[in-house]
């Protein structure tokens, strides 16, 4: 019976999953048909909106130089040194608001009205801390990334079945332990949600700093393209950025189901 259900689910969604590749591919379609025809109707001043061909040669020009891969290496180690620190720091602070009932109540409400404040209003304090080099950058990204993953521990630590935390105690596991051996594990969506959007936020902040005062990275060259006004060379970055950005979430979303699978 339980074969033939995985068998029936098998065969209704694999139609519907062929449908809805092809609505997406007829989506980025006339998505490039729509810019295609914008830069050749002449309503935007030259360059604005760069052809197709012009951006794809432009893509080719950026990842044909080597100083491209310098930038780019400066921009991925900020994001990762800051995926670190924000990462680690909100780990450690949503394990502590979601075993304290009191702290919470003290602490947690303050996460939820700074979370959503723009932090690139905290770089001028990041230069003066930290100097116009990558340690400011790398600060920015960690702030960012602290909060989501914060909020997203605390909100797993209070889903823990109860069970499991008094299985642990029973066994008179230490605070160490019970993060270890109980915690960490039964929280692996929660930890890995938070992980996901504390990188998207890290490379948004680091991306952000660099574009303000920054002499090398990748927001250093797209502000660079843009002041030059070279739109091609500036969508090229972009667009490159974009799919390195959706290649990293994609590896950490996968990165979280094999460790949910093994966990199981």
């Amino acid at each position: 019976m339980a074969e033939a259900d995985r068998l029936t689910r098998s065969a209704w969604y694999e139609p519907q999953s062929a449908s809805v590749t092809l609505l997406r591919a007829a989506i980025v379609l006339a998505l490039l048909a729509v810019w295609e025809l914008l830069s050749r109707s002449g309503w935007f001043y030259r360059d604005v909106v760069p052809s197709l061909p012009a951006i794809g040669r432009a893509v080719v020009v950026l990842l044909s130089h080597e100083d491209y891969y310098f930038h780019l290496g400066v921009t991925a180690g900020e994001v990762v040194a800051a995926l670190a620190i924000g990462g680690g720091t909100g780990l450690a602070v949503g394990l502590l608001l979601g075993s304290s009932r009191f702290l919470a109540r003290a602490f947690e409400p303050y996460l939820y009205y700074l979370g959503p404040t723009p932090k690139i209003i905290f770089f001028p304090v990041m230069i003066m801390w930290f100097g116009v080099d990558s340690p400011s950058k790398v600060a920015l990204g960690a702030l960012s990334c602290f909060f989501p993953v914060a909020l997203s521990v605390a909100a797993g630590m209070r889903q823990i079945d109860k069970v499991l935390i008094r299985v642990g105690k029973s066994f008179r596991a230490g605070k160490l332990q019970m993060v270890a051996k109980i915690y960490l594990p039964a929280m692996r969506q929660p930890i890995m949600n938070g992980v996901r959007l504390g990188l998207g936020v890290a490379l948004i902040g680091t991306l952000l700093a660099e574009t303000k005062l920054s002499n090398k990275g990748i927001g250093f060259l797209i502000i660079n393209a843009y002041s030059t006004f070279d739109m091609p060379r500036m969508y090229a970055n972009l667009i490159v950025l974009f799919v390195l950005a959706i290649g990293a979430n994609a590896l950490v979303g996968r990165l979280g189901a094999a460790t949910s699978a093994a966990g199981r």
